[in-house]
């Protein structure tokens, strides 16, 4: 693995978002409802992340580390740019507008590196040395761990209700 690792999640408790690197803070508590958390950060042979550094579970998955809203807003400022610009007949410009936010997002796409992501507890692992050994994002598992989050949730909300 890298020199850092940073690893971004939400509180198993209050799901207030959270930040920690396993490999130097010892515990983490949440400063809404002081939940403890003790990180691993479990590694292979080979030194790749072995298992989610929060759940401890095995199964993780690598994706681009860009926040999708900020990919929305570029597309959606260049499809309005575009419809502006042909509403005032420069069509040359607005087809420029979209080549242009075409090229930024290509190379926004190779400078930003991956990040493995866990998929019972979708936390964020960044600064990994390489992300190679992971999958991407697999439709089945993700709807397998979405199930078991919503059949807990139901759980949860009857022992609550029973109270």
């Amino acid at each position: 693995m890298g020199l850092f690792m940073i690893v971004r999640f939400a509180c198993p408790t209050c799901q207030r978002p959270g930040r920690l690197d396993p490999r130097h803070d010892r515990a983490w508590e949440c400063p809404v409802c002081d939940h403890r958390l003790q990180p691993s950060a479990p590694e292979n042979s080979d030194g790749s992340l072995a298992a989610c550094a929060i759940c401890d579970n095995a199964e993780l998955y690598k994706k681009k580390g860009f926040p999708h809203w900020l990919g929305m807003t570029i597309l959606a400022g260049a499809c309005l740019a575009f419809l502006v610009l042909n509403l005032v007949y420069q069509q040359w410009w607005g087809l420029l507008v979209l080549l242009g936010s075409a090229v930024i997002d290509g190379l926004l796409y190779l400078w930003v590196p991956d990040v493995v992501v866990c998929y019972r507890c979708g936390a964020h692992h960044s600064g990994l040395r390489s992300t190679e050994g992971y999958p991407p994002f697999e439709v089945a598992v993700g709807e397998r761990y979405r199930q078991e989050w919503i059949r807990k949730e139901q759980r949860r909300s009857g022992t609550e209700a029973s109270h």
